[in-house]
């Protein structure tokens, strides 16, 4: 029973509990996907309670990660995902699907991920926030640029940023100044872990006919999705220890470049495109997933 406990508990085994089921039997998708908003709100707000409110009166702290957040996103991750689909893919709708992610912001999961992994959790959300708000710019230039039309509504995507940063922010500094955090504190792994299940498996579970019906032509995406993640985390890493950069700003900086809001970017291709343009952004979120919990392993494995 015990053993039953510690594996409901364990983030890997539900993240990967999550991908699998999501692979093998994905209609109830359909039912829970309303539910990924606010579940992935709660995360975040439990994720952010042990960050002190003070520190954002102080306006020169916050540029650093900010400006870091907006280089990782968009000038790391976005250019190698556009260089690689430019050399890699010739679908026309898979490259479509490609801008779109290049062009969305990062995904709020960098915040909660960087409390799983022990990250420096006031720099992930600054550098979010700090993504967040150049993407107001960035984004439909991107779009105007490669796709000829900007498809993505500022105010979205301003109500996106307060709905998923600002409000559990103010939520989490409340519940630390009334005391009620404390009683959540012993419970806020285990409500972020199971939230991300439910957001994991509703993603996969949305798309599992992509893996089922055309697995040849997933190939370059997968490649492309392998190297965004593993092999330019690793090389993130490399270059955070040869900078002599703090090792919990390492993990921060390894997840505001590897992780984009895939969701954002799938919503995005189903409405404007078609199911195919969805194909990279479901495809990345599975590499993602498995990703991070390779990181967990990683992680566990190094401390002493």
């Amino acid at each position: 029973m015990n053993r039953l406990k510690r594996l409901l508990r364990s983030r890997d085994f539900i993240l990967l509990l999550g991908l699998i089921l999501g692979l093998l039997w994905g209609e109830a998708a359909y039912w829970i996907h309303p539910l990924t908003l606010p579940l992935l709100a709660l995360a975040m707000t439990v994720s952010v309670m042990g960050i002190p409110g003070a520190i954002f009166r102080i306006p020169r702290s916050l540029a650093g990660p900010a400006l870091s957040g907006i280089v990782m996103t968009y000038l790391v991750l976005s250019g190698i995902i556009l260089g690689l689909s430019f050399l890699l893919v010739h679908d026309k709708n898979l490259w479509n699907g490609f801008v779109l992610i290049a062009a969305v912001p990062p995904g709020v999961a960098v915040i909660p991920f960087t409390l799983f992994l022990n990250g420096n959790r006031f720099f992930s959300l600054v550098g979010t926030m700090g993504a967040y708000l150049g993407a107001l710019i960035i984004t439909p230039l991107i779009a105007l640029w490669l796709l000829g039309t900007a498809f993505i509504n500022p105010v979205k995507l301003f109500i996106i940023m307060v709905e998923l940063i600002l409000l559990p922010l103010f939520v989490s500094q409340f519940l630390v100044r009334t005391g009620a955090s404390k009683r959540i504190e012993p419970f806020k792994g285990t409500i972020t872990n199971w939230s991300f299940f439910v957001v994991t498996y509703t993603i996969v579970g949305l798309n599992r006919r992509v893996f089922l019906d055309q697995p040849l032509s997933l190939l370059p995406v997968a490649i492309i999705a392998l190297v965004t993640t593993f092999l330019l985390g690793w090389t993130i890493e490399g270059i955070g220890k040869h900078l002599r950069i703090d090792s919990t700003t390492i993990t921060s900086l390894v997840l505001l470049g590897t992780i984009k809001n895939y969701g954002l970017a799938g919503g995005l291709a189903l409405a404007l495109f078609s199911k195919d343009t969805a194909v990279p952004a479901t495809v990345s979120t599975i590499f993602m997933t498995v990703y991070i919990i390779w990181l967990g392993f990683k992680g566990k494995s190094q401390r002493p």
